[in-house]
């Protein structure tokens, strides 16, 4: 027996000794891509000679076991041997925004219980007292029932007409009061909606094993995924009417709801590519083809379709401008405040922005504007117009990214003299590439588009023809103090069917000669004050027998 002892003894002695350790890190570094984020926990922690558990406790549910990374330095040589996580089930909700929420939610039912008991209390009153005023004006129906006296009915009824109205007044006030509690539950409910779902109540538990020579100092650094993160780019565009320069505003748009607050972190945005919105409308082919009735049988009853025409639109859109630069108060000149600038890093079509200074993001869902940088980007502005749809030009202009940030497809805000104009969309820009940028309706453009004649005539001798000629007008007219440049664009009809013949008088080929799908396009460069007139003017021909479709 004293030898299994002694054995035992030696054999435990000679097992290395576990020391088991749980962590105090903070979040010092997050990485935030569309769709989710990589988190960097770091803590200072003492390991002691031998095997060490460094636990991390309450990490967010959503955690990746599949991410999970470990590095470390110490002032003694240590092995990080693996790293492990575990989900542990809690008996509240571990989020404390979360579980604040829900407290308060619950607090405010019990006080709607409580109002709803009194309601039924006071109903019980209500109706116990209409019962005794029934039963005091009730004539007996025995020989020796005593017939009630008038002036003691009189003072029942009284009586009770008193405490039913005060008990309705009280209900009423209940109610009041149980509606003004619901809308506070709502509101809750709806706070609550917007943070991550609840799911299992569990957190995720991460223990590292490390072995360390001997007693030592050890920097560990965790990092792992989570989804519920994301973010955008956005823009803030803002040009001056006598300069061809933008200033762009480059910023992340950033919500997070991972269930843990990010506080003072050094912040990373991967990129993302979002889609790009479209600025003036554009101009559908306008098709001529032999009209032939649809028949849509219903029952008993037949029903003929009539064909399409297209008309034209002429509405007005607004711009009014005024400047904003320095302020002066007195003889003190305020100096415009400057963002942050992030630094990047760029591979092939994607990039990553380090923020310059460390952000605070709180898990709750909301929307956060991180300042990316601000560059100053040569421009040249022009007038777009499609006078057939819209009689307004709208002025572009064409940018040219000179800086060292590719612009990634996001929403912008556009400033045209430091007066919001527009929302746009800006596509993927990378250095040394072009994009346009819509700066809204301009008045001092003025538009007209409208149609001078429609004649129709009769030709042939034998097989007979109808022949319609169609003329439009378009004026345009710089009211501007400045040289305009402006782009026109309308169009004439396409032949879908050999039967129908379209003919372009006017404009001549030199001036401006339609596309294959019809669109005629001018190039004006206008003084101030000078005005121009476009005809466009063109006969459709078919013969008489057939009913064109596509046709004002």
């Amino acid at each position: 027996m004293k030898r299994s002892i002694l054995f035992l003894s030696a054999f435990l002695t000679a097992l290395p000794l576990l020391h088991a350790n749980a962590v105090d890190s903070r979040i010092s570094a997050v990485t935030v891509y569309t769709d989710r984020a990589v988190v960097t926990r770091t803590a200072d922690t003492k390991v002691n000679a031998g095997l060490n558990e460094l636990t991390f406790n309450a990490l967010p549910a959503g955690l990746l076991d599949q991410s999970l990374q470990v590095s470390g330095s110490g002032t003694a040589a240590v092995t990080i041997l693996d790293v492990t996580a575990k989900q542990t089930f809690l008996p509240e909700t571990p989020d404390p925004r979360r579980k604040d929420l829900e407290d308060q939610i619950k607090t405010l039912h019990g006080q709607d219980r409580t109002l709803n008991d009194r309601s039924a209390v006071l109903r019980s009153q209500s109706d116990l007292i209409s019962r005794l005023q029934t039963s005091a004006v009730s004539l007996g129906t025995g020989e020796k029932s005593a017939r009630p006296n008038l002036d003691e009915v009189k003072g029942v009824l009284d009586y009770g007409q008193k405490q039913l109205l005060e008990l309705a007044a009280a209900l009423q006030d209940l109610d009041a009061q149980r509606e003004a509690l619901q809308h506070k539950i709502t509101a809750l409910q709806n706070q609550l909606n917007e943070l991550r779902p609840a799911g299992r109540r569990s957190v995720k538990t991460v223990v590292v094993r490390v072995s360390a020579e001997s007693a030592a100092t050890f920097n560990l650094a965790l990092n792992y995924t989570v989804g519920g993160a994301s973010w955008t780019p956005g823009y803030d565009a803002r040009v001056a009417s006598n300069d061809n320069k933008v200033q762009l505003g480059y910023f992340g748009n950033v919500r997070q709801n991972t269930g843990e607050d990010w506080s003072n972190v050094a912040l990373t945005l991967s990129t993302a590519q979002p889609s790009l919105g479209g600025s003036a409308p554009d101009l559908g082919a306008w098709n001529l083809d032999v009209w032939r009735p649809a028949v849509a049988q219903s029952d008993d009853e037949v029903v003929r379709l009539t064909p399409f025409a297209i008309t034209s639109a002429n509405d007005k859109g607004y711009l009014k401008a005024n400047t904003a630069t320095r302020t002066h108060i007195g003889m003190e000149v305020q100096q415009v405040a400057n963002y942050t600038q992030a630094s990047v890093d760029t591979a092939a079509t994607s990039a990553t922005f380090k923020i310059a200074v460390p952000a605070t993001i709180a898990s709750d869902n909301s929307v956060q504007k991180i300042p990316v940088t601000t560059v100053d980007l040569n421009a040249a502005l022009s007038y777009a117009t499609t006078p057939r749809l819209r009689a307004t030009a709208v002025l572009n202009a064409k940018v040219f990214n000179n800086s060292d940030y590719p612009l990634l497809a996001g929403a912008m805000s556009v400033f045209l003299d430091g007066t919001f104009v527009a929302t746009s969309r800006l596509d993927t820009t990378m250095p040394g590439e072009k994009f346009d940028l819509a700066l809204g309706a301009d008045e001092g453009i003025a538009i007209e588009h409208k149609r001078v004649q429609k004649f129709t005539e009769q030709t042939g001798l034998v097989s007979k023809s109808t022949r319609i000629t169609y003329e439009y007008l378009v004026t345009i007219q710089n009211n501007k103090r400045a040289a305009a440049r402006v782009i026109v664009t309308d169009q004439v009809p396409v032949s879908r069917n050999e039967k129908i013949a379209v003919k372009v008088l006017s404009p001549a080929e030199k001036d401006a000669k339609p596309d294959t799908e019809g669109l005629l396009k001018w190039t004006l460069d206008l003084k101030p004050g000078e005005k121009r007139e476009l005809t466009v003017k063109f006969t459709v021909e078919h013969p008489s027998d057939v009913q064109v479709e596509g046709l004002e």
